[in-house]
């Protein structure tokens, strides 16, 4: 949430009005959020007496019972609006669904709308509450990897337009958001993966440590739904939380002196270049993740060939993409999609590449020099490389299915008209 402070003063011909915005919002680790015994979240709604939950019929499905009798034992009123699920439904026809749902409820200005779900839900709930009389108070209650760790961190949120992805959108603070990663254990292994991949995106370019822990944990961090799958050994789960931990800390401080975007030179774009034109390039699109992981494993390659990364460097960030089963290369990835992604991406990023690469394992410079001669022949090598990987650089449930889309049937996966393009 915010505050604004400003004052008025008079000049020769008029007035001047300047302003200073305050942004505040938390982060609160829980397991077991739902649990009765856990009454953080009931806080924050016993002034009310009532709540609203946003979610989407996924997690409703697997949550809401647990959901109503959290709020009953707590004496609070829940009233549960649900929405689809998937790009299709990122949409303004979902906003002021949600708008009217929060008009029957007969929101109050200052009353917190409570959201529950991943990435998809969050983004399009966050808008319609920054929408709706212009702001109006969410806490979130993110539910994938991606939500937890990646999402969660910043305030911005969006719906897509006509063939844009996040082209609407706002920054908008959540009142609170808690972190609770019991969630994964109901989260499908393909999912898991999916988000896996932002973990790897931080840690390549901000923190060796946590890149050692993927390291060594990797198969067992997604296997076991990053220690909270049954099984899970207690030295796995610390390792998690530590990983967890960091990295959204190290999210947070990259993102909290530039919340609005205003400085083009993020670390936290690193794979994310090349990868919004790739990503719904195939008949079926592919998952976030994956599409990102290309991207970095190439932007590796090119940092290797351009001496910021030693070969062993590189070769072990492609190694921990293909053990996690994350793709590397697709056919798709061509010279004509190389070109293509980078005239998108000098539109958004003023004119410049600012493409972020490994300098070394750890850290992270910009390339702004690099001709389209250099990342083609980047682009050779890294296909000849990643031929004498497992599956030749192909991943796993790499492609969107029913738990992105909410289309049960896997045989009307390719038949979804995806309309959006990433920013």
């Amino acid at each position: 949430m915010s505050d604004l402070t400003a004052t008025v003063s008079e000049t020769e011909h008029g007035f001047l009005v300047e302003g200073y915005e305050k942004i505040s919002y938390g982060f609160t680790f829980l397991d077991g959020v739902f649990e009765v015994k856990n009454s953080q979240l009931a806080s924050m709604y016993k002034p009310w007496g009532r709540c609203l939950a946003v979610t989407d019929i996924n997690v409703c499905g697997i949550y809401g019972t647990q959901m109503e009798n959290y709020f009953k034992a707590h004496d609070i009123n829940l009233v549960i609006h649900k929405t689809k699920i998937g790009e299709q439904a990122k949409t303004m026809d979902t906003l002021l669904s949600i708008c009217e749902a929060m008009n029957d409820f007969g929101i109050i200005r200052k009353e917190p709308v409570l959201v529950v779900g991943g990435g998809l839900i969050t983004d399009v709930a966050g808008f319609a509450c920054a929408s709706y009389r212009r702001t109006t108070n969410f806490i979130r209650i993110p539910t994938t990897v991606i939500g937890l760790i990646d999402a969660s961190v910043s305030i911005k949120v969006a719906v897509n337009h006509g063939k844009h992805k996040n082209r609407l959108g706002a920054y908008h603070a959540p009142m609170h958001t808690f972190l609770d990663f019991t969630f994964l254990r109901t989260l499908p292994v393909a999912q898991v993966r999916n988000g896996f991949a932002e973990l790897v995106k931080i840690s390549t370019c901000a923190d060796l440590k946590t890149f050692e822990l993927l390291d060594k944990y990797c198969e067992k961090l997604i296997s076991h739904r990053f220690g909270r799958a049954d099984g899970s050994s207690e030295e796995l789960k610390k390792a998690a939380d530590t990983i967890n931990y960091r990295g959204i800390h190290v999210m947070l401080k990259l993102e909290t002196p530039n919340l609005h975007e205003l400085a083009l030179d993020r670390v936290i774009a690193y794979g994310h270049t090349w990868s919004p034109t790739l990503e719904l390039a195939p008949e079926t699109p592919l998952r976030h993740g994956h599409a990102i992981s290309v991207d970095m494993a190439y932007s590796a390659t090119l940092a290797r060939m351009m001496n910021h990364l030693s070969e062993e460097q590189h070769m072990r960030i492609l190694r921990l993409f293909s053990r996690a089963g994350l793709t590397i290369d697709h056919p798709l990835f061509d010279e004509v999609l190389l070109a293509k992604g980078t005239d998108a991406i000098l539109k958004t990023r003023d004119n410049k590449l600012r493409a972020a690469i490994p300098a070394p394992l750890g850290q992270c410079c910009f390339l702004n020099d690099v001709t389209m001669t250099d990342m083609n022949e980047a682009l050779r090598l890294h296909k000849m490389i990643v031929k004498e990987f497992p599956r030749q650089g192909e991943g796993l449930d790499a492609f969107v299915d029913a738990s992105d889309t909410g289309v049960p049937d896997t045989k009307e996966r390719g038949k979804i008209e995806y309309k959006a393009s990433r920013d």
